[in-house]
C-alpha cells in the first residue's frame, strides 16, 4: 500500500509541473468534454489517479467518467450513448463495436491485462483451496456471463473443470465485479471469483487461488475511441496519456499488468 502511494504521489508531483508549464491556463468556457466509459474494475485506479493526472496535464480537457460491465457499456455505446472512450475488460465487447463500425478504425489498443482469482470471505471457514474446491460452498457469487466479462473468464475456468453446472445452480450472478466482490465481502457468498485488482483492494476477502495459465483467456483490457465522438482529439490525447510511462507505473502499483 505505502509503495502504491508512493508512487501515486510521485507521478501526480510530475503530473503538476508539467500543468504548471503551460502557457495558458485554461478557464471553464474552455474546456472541451470527453466521456470515458470503463470496467468497474478500473474505477479505482482512473477515478482516484489516472483521470486527475490527465486534468492537470491537460487542464483545457475535462473528462467524465461511467462504470460498469463491459457488456453493458457496450450495450449503451450501441444505443447511442454520448461516449467517447471505451476501456472495456475483455476483447469481445470492443469486438462487437468493431464489427459494427461504432470505434474509430485502429483506434483499439490493448492496453492492460488482468488475472483471474478465487475469493473467499477472510474467515472463510469451508476449506475452500482451489477453485475445484469452490462446490465447497454453499453460495457461490459470479458475475453474469451475458454481460460480465469476469463471469465469462469464471464460466471458463470452472467449465474446464468440469464443474460449471453445479456451480451455476449454487450462484447469484452479479451485475458486475464490484457486485460480487461485495457479496462475498459481507458474507452474502462463500466464495467468488473475481479480478485479482478487484480483490486486492477491497477489505474483507481474501485470494485463495489464482487461475492457472491456460485454464482461461488471457484477460485483456482494450481501450478505442467511439465513432460518434464529438472531440476525436481530445480522445486520442487520453487515450495517449495512457499508454505513457506514468500512467503505466500507476496502472501497476494498482496491481494490472501494462502492455
Amino acid at each position: 500500500m505505502k509503495k502504491k502511494t508512493l508512487i501515486i504521489m510521485l507521478v501526480l508531483s510530475l503530473a503538476f509541473s508539467l500543468a504548471s508549464c503551460s502557457n495558458s491556463a485554461a478557464t471553464a468556457t474552455d474546456q472541451s468534454v470527453i466521456t470515458i466509459a470503463a470496467a468497474a474494475s478500473l474505477k479505482n485506479c482512473l477515478d482516484d489517479a489516472l483521470i486527475p493526472m490527465f486534468n492537470d496535464i491537460y487542464p483545457d480537457i475535462l473528462v467524465k467518467s461511467t462504470y460498469d460491465s463491459s457488456g453493458k457499456l457496450q450495450m449503451q455505446i450501441q444505443e447511442g450513448a454520448d461516449i467517447d472512450v471505451f476501456i472495456s475488460a475483455s476483447m469481445k465487447e470492443m469486438d462487437k463495436l468493431n464489427e459494427k463500425g461504432l470505434l474509430i478504425d485502429d483506434s483499439v489498443v490493448q492496453l492492460l491485462e488482468n488475472k483471474i482469482v478465487l475469493i473467499v470471505p477472510e474467515n472463510n471457514s469451508k476449506e475452500i483451496n482451489g477453485f475445484e474446491d469452490i462446490l465447497k460452498a454453499e453460495r457461490i457469487a459470479l458475475g453474469d456471463p451475458a454481460s460480465v466479462p469476469a463471469g465469462q473468464y469464471a464460466k471458463e475456468a470452472l467449465t474446464n473443470l468440469n464443474i460449471w453446472d453445479e456451480a451455476l445452480g449454487k450462484a447469484s450472478l452479479g451485475t458486475n465485479v464490484t457486485q460480487v466482490l461485495n457479496w462475498v465481502a459481507e458474507g452474502s457468498a462463500e466464495a467468488g471469483i473475481v479480478y485479482s485488482t478487484d480483490a486486492a483492494s477491497r477489505p474483507g476477502v481474501k485470494v485463495v487461488a489464482e487461475a492457472a495459465e491456460g485454464s482461461v483467456s488471457k484477460v485483456i483490457y482494450p481501450v478505442g475511441i467511439v465513432k460518434t465522438s464529438k472531440d476525436k482529439y481530445s480522445a486520442k490525447k487520453f487515450i495517449e496519456f495512457l499508454q505513457s510511462h506514468q500512467a503505466k507505473e500507476v496502472f501497476r502499483s494498482y496491481g494490472f499488468i501494462a502492455r
